[in-house]
């Protein structure tokens, strides 16, 4: 039998870098799905205020395996 997987994207965000950013989208979907095999971050972008960077953001496709009964 075939594995299968069933993919969500989830919106991190964080002050510090992309890759925070990334890891806060991890975590969040960490908290209702179970069995994550993988991270695929298809963007990224920035809140920028005065020149700087204030908030960096990762739209992230979250990958886990789908849970079969019987």
């Amino acid at each position: 039998m075939a594995d299968v997987a069933k993919v969500v994207t989830i919106i991190g965000s964080s002050p510090e870098s992309f890759a925070k950013a990334a890891d806060a989208a991890v975590q969040e979907a960490a908290k209702t799905l179970r069995g994550i095999t993988g991270a695929d971050v298809v963007s990224m972008s920035a809140v920028v205020e005065g020149d700087r960077i204030t908030s960096y953001r990762t739209t992230v496709n979250i990958a886990f395996g789908v849970e079969r009964s019987g």
